[in-house]
Order: C-alpha cells, then sequence, then structure tokens
C-alpha cells in the first residue's frame, strides 16, 4: 500500500481525511514497513466503511489487516443508533465470533515433549477438525434454541465445562439478546452435529510453551509461567455462523435502497440498527455468538479429557476467551460525552484496559487478555488491553499476524507434506485431516507476527505480557 496516499500522525498511526462520501477519517495503525507490506484493498476497504450511516469517530485498521470481505479483516468501527447508524453482516463476517481462549497447564516442556507424538495423536483422534467434520452432540430443535440462548453456559449444564470457566469468558458466556426464531432452518441444520468441532481454514487446537515474559506482573495475575504449557484453542461459529452471515448479506443487499442507503460496496451490505432488519440480523448474529462459545466451551472440555489421560492432576483451568468477528453494544466516550455504540470487530480484538468494570475481579487490575494467534510455526502472544486504547479504536487490538498471501498463492509456494516435515524438524508436530489445509496455512503466507504485536504495543492498543511458541498442532 502507498503509504503517500496518507498523513503520517506517527510512526504507527496513518490518517486519511475524508473525501469522496466518506463522513469520518480512516485511520491504519502500523508501521511503515507493514503498511507497505498491506495490500491495496485495505484503503479502498478502510474509506468504504468510513462512508456506512452513522459511524463514529473514524475508521480503524489493526497492524495486521489485509483484504477482506467488505470490512477490511483488522477493521473495527463503531455506529450511533439515534443518528442512523448501521449494522452491516460484512462488518461482522461470515465466521461469527471466531475467537481464541487458552487454558493454563502446570506442565513443563520436557513432561510434553515426553508424550508429545502420543498426545498429538490423542488431541487429534478426540477433537473433530476438517470441512464438515461432525461431533458427537446432536442436537434437536429444543436442545438447538436451548443452545443459541445459553452459550458457554448451556454447554457447562449438560457436562462440557466448568462453572467456574464463565468468569474467564468475554460476557460470562452468553450474548445477551439472542433470538433463535432469526435463525434459518439451513443454519440450523449445518449446525446439529457440528457442535464440539474446530472447522477448518486457519483454526486449530494447539499446545504451546510460554517461551518469553515480557511482563511479570501481569503475565503472573494470567497464571502464565516461563516455561510451562497452554492449550489454545481457535474456532468459531462453524457452518451456522456461515450460514446467517450469507442469508443476511443477501438480504441486506436487497433492502438497503428501501432504507435510503446507497452502498459504496455491495460486500458492506448493512440495514440501521433500528429497523426490522436490523434487529432480526442482531438477534441472528448474537445466537451464533452463543453458539460459538458453546463450541469452544465444548472443545475445551474434550482437551482436558484427552490430557488427564496422560497427566491425571491436570484440570487445565481457563484463562480466557474473547471473539473476533462481532457487533457488541458498548459505552465509550466521545467528545466528553458517554455514548452507547454498536462496534464492529471484524477480524479485531476487544482490548478492555485495566479497571474496565466488565472484566473478572482478578483480572480488572491489570487489563482483559488479548490473543494473538500466529501461525503453526511463528507462535503467539498474549497482550494486555490498556487504557490509549478507547480513545485510538473503541478498545480494540489486532487478532493475529494477518495473512501477507491468499490461500491459492500459498499452495502454490508449498506442499503440505513440506510444511509438516520443516515444522516436525523444529519441534512441532503437526496433525491435519487436509494437506491442502496445512500448505494455505502455512507459516510463510502470513505477515511476522512479532512485528505486528510490537506495531500494536507501539500505538498503545496492547501491551506485551508473553509469547507462546508450538509444540503440537491440530489444524483444521
Amino acid at each position: 500500500m502507498d503509504v503517500s496516499r496518507f498523513e503520517k500522525l506517527s510512526e504507527t498511526a496513518w490518517r486519511i481525511a475524508p473525501f469522496g462520501g466518506m463522513r469520518a477519517p480512516a485511520i491504519v495503525y502500523a508501521t511503515e514497513d507493514l503498511m507497505t507490506e498491506m495490500d491495496d484493498k485495505v484503503f479502498d476497504q478502510v474509506t468504504n466503511v468510513a462512508k456506512l450511516p452513522g459511524i463514529v469517530r473514524a475508521s480503524y485498521a489493526m497492524p495486521d489487516a489485509h483484504w477482506g470481505y467488505g470490512f477490511p479483516i483488522g477493521g473495527v468501527a463503531a455506529f450511533d443508533a439515534d443518528e442512523g447508524g448501521v449494522v452491516s453482516a460484512g462488518g461482522v463476517g461470515f465466521d461469527v465470533s471466531c475467537g481464541v481462549r487458552t487454558h493454563l497447564t502446570h506442565l513443563t516442556r520436557e513432561q510434553v515433549v515426553s508424550v508429545q507424538q502420543e498426545l498429538a495423536d490423542a488431541l487429534f483422534e478426540h477433537v473433530p477438525a476438517g470441512v464438515g467434520s461432525e461431533g458427537e452432540i446432536a442436537l434437536d430443535e429444543q436442545g438447538m434454541n436451548a443452545m443459541l440462548l445459553g452459550g458457554a453456559q448451556w454447554a457447562i449444564e449438560r457436562g462440557f465445562g466448568r462453572p467456574e470457566d464463565l468468569d474467564r469468558i468475554e460476557e460470562r458466556g452468553c450474548a445477551s439478546g439472542a433470538d433463535p426464531a432469526a435463525v434459518s432452518e439451513h443454519a440450523r441444520k449445518r449446525q446439529r452435529r457440528e457442535m464440539g468441532t474446530l472447522g477448518s481454514g486457519n483454526h486449530y487446537l494447539e499446545v504451546q510453551e510460554v517461551a518469553e515474559i515480557f511482563d511479570d506482573e501481569i503475565a503472573a495475575a494470567y497464571g502464565l509461567v516461563k516455561g510451562e504449557c497452554v492449550v489454545t484453542i481457535h474456532c468459531g461459529s462453524c457452518g451456522l455462523g456461515h450460514q446467517i452471515g450469507t442469508e443476511y448479506l443477501r438480504e441486506m443487499v436487497l433492502s438497503a435502497p428501501n432504507y435510503g442507503i446507497e452502498l459504496p460496496d455491495r460486500e458492506l451490505a448493512c440495514a440501521p440498527i433500528k429497523s426490522e432488519l436490523g434487529q432480526k440480523y442482531l438477534g441472528a448474529m448474537r445466537a451464533a455468538i452463543n453458539c460459538a462459545l458453546a463450541n469452544r466451551e465444548i472443545i475445551g472440555h474434550l482437551a482436558r479429557q484427552v490430557f488427564v489421560r496422560f497427566f491425571a492432576q491436570e484440570d487445565l483451568p481457563l484463562m480466557f476467551d474473547v471473539s473476533h468477528n462481532t457487533c457488541k453494544v458498548e459505552r465509550h466516550a466521545i467528545d466528553g460525552e458517554t455514548r452507547q455504540l454498536f462496534v464492529h470487530r471484524k477480524g479485531a480484538t476487544r482490548a478492555f484496559g485495566p479497571g474496565h468494570d466488565s472484566l473478572p475481579e482478578a483480572l480488572r487490575p491489570y487489563g482483559q487478555p488479548v490473543l494473538i494467534g500466529g501461525s503453526m510455526g511463528a507462535g503467539s502472544y498474549v497482550l494486555a488491553g490498556v487504557k490509549t486504547s478507547e480513545p485510538q479504536a473503541f478498545s480494540s487490538a489486532c487478532h493475529g499476524a494477518g495473512r501477507r498471501m491468499s490461500r491459492h498463492a500459498a499452495t502454490r509456494t508449498w506442499g503440505g507434506r513440506q510444511v509438516v516435515d520443516d515444522l516436525r524438524a523444529q519441534g512441532i508436530i503437526i496433525k491435519s485431516p487436509s494437506l491442502r489445509g496445512v500448505a494455505e496455512e502455512a507459516p510463510g503466507a502470513y505477515k511476522d507476527v512479532r512485528a505486528v504485536v510490537d506495531s500494536a504495543e507501539a500505538a498503545g492498543l496492547a501491551r506485551k505480557v508473553a509469547f507462546l511458541k508450538p509444540l503440537i498442532c491440530v489444524k483444521g
């Protein structure tokens, strides 16, 4: 991306003044090197988002931004319902509430490595992964409705998880305002046998070593100890969320003229928050959030079942679970006034700073854990939310490294077997039902996660706490 098209605000902040129908400026947070690496469509998409009705303050892109459907991946924007603000299915994305959770262990790297292959095999056999994979849970109509309303609470009530987990999940594991009646029969059908499955694409279950600590106090508060291992799960709302996105995008495109909305891009299909369609989509999207929260809770339970076979005392307490790809109602200070906004984060992470009243008491003094997924080989990060992120981007941060090449280009560059063998030589065991999927997610297909995280910290979006190095990756 050509940085000369931006006004440089700092070493990690770049502004585009409103032009051509933009109702607000656009701001990208990244170093010049990362800006140069971004594709030009990020410029088009972050400025198009700024043209949507009711946008507040600015359209933002995080340091891991890359081209997406409508919004850039790594896009953040907030809308005010009282000022004609919209909710956009393209601004949430197809994998509604795709997110990350990290469980702690008290196991050392040496203990995990002593059973590394057997543990990898057991996790792969016990946690369904891949396109169309099915789990042991079959939902009838009543069970589906209960799951869509209850989220992780529903899973725990049925024995898939522990009550104490809820305190460590965003919104205590259940999005309020879910409307199962707004979820189509087709979406329900796609989900009936998919609970407790990883799905495909960049979803994974990893066993990781805490390889580096950057902030001793916050790491201790989070339960992270250098040399010990954690289990991180990245997945979302599977077929149900994808179907909801597909159906409502189509309906919003057709309905936009009726609401007097001129879409800058069909992929930015949206509806006024206060409209019947806007409210119906919000009800369906919140049901999909609950599906994703239940799904990750079940997979966490399955991981616990495997670990206890190898290490009888390990109970894998949950450190935190946070979603990307959502539209959340939050209160933010705008020009000295606190307003209720609908914050879209697509490929971005909520990152509340210290003292936020929505955080569990044990974490409140330190800020929300922000879990940054890396690629299979490059490693992941745990960050902490900071107060400066609120005025910078509605308390948001990056969510991963961000792709630097398409999946198609990745498969032309690497073979799946080659990636598996290369990573094994580095001490990382990959298990996946699809070698093509492994090639698509090759570490080289992603940006330098260290550069992305350093950018986020320098921009005041979050602060570094720990670096996690993978030992086992079950890839979807």
